[in-house]
């Protein structure tokens, strides 16, 4: 809910319209993937987090608003980094997905991840030349030579090897200071 909240004020910020086009398809895309996991989580019986609900629409709603005032090139940058991490959920859901000998959601799951990496491709995309990004590479571990991911648009595997991806990601974050 957060990112997509944010690509409205992330949108709405752009001057040109194909840029503002292409961020709102993508909040779109959020959209539907929350409609997606929230479908799981009922069929499964996962109760939503109104604490997280309320928390995300906060979070949505002051980046929205950023995005007016920070300038182009933050808001393509930790939306790109964002999108980055967002590939690695839906891959680790798969996984989870299998130790439980379910593999019916595999295809969705992926397509969705698949979906992740070319959101953050078009965010990277959009500040690959700006001259700010090799600090905040350096910073956020994210850009034109750090991913959080290891999904390869160019070259993705199949559906039933697409749990290989992100390997050591819930781990390498789990050991992360907070």
């Amino acid at each position: 809910m957060a990112a997509a909240m944010a690509y409205v004020g992330h949108a709405g910020s752009l001057a040109s319209p194909e840029a503002k086009a292409a961020v709102k398809q993508i909040e779109i895309d959020e959209w539907n993937h929350r409609a997606n996991v929230l479908a799981l989580m009922q069929k499964y019986e996962v109760p939503v987090s109104r604490y997280l609900e309320v928390r995300c629409w906060c979070i949505g709603k002051i980046i929205a608003f950023s995005c007016y005032v920070i300038g182009r090139f933050m808001p393509y940058f930790f939306a790109g980094k964002l999108e980055s991490g967002n590939v690695c959920e839906y891959f680790v859901m798969i996984r989870c997905f299998r130790e439980l000998g379910i593999r019916e959601h595999d295809e969705m799951l992926y397509e969705m991840g698949l979906k992740e990496k070319e959101h953050e491709v078009y965010f990277l995309k959009q500040i690959k030349d700006d001259r700010a990004l090799p600090l905040f590479e350096s910073l956020f571990s994210w850009g034109r030579q750090k991913a959080v991911n290891d999904v390869d648009l160019d070259h993705p595997v199949a559906v039933p090897e697409s749990h290989h991806y992100c390997k050591g990601y819930k781990e390498e974050n789990a050991s992360s200071p907070k």
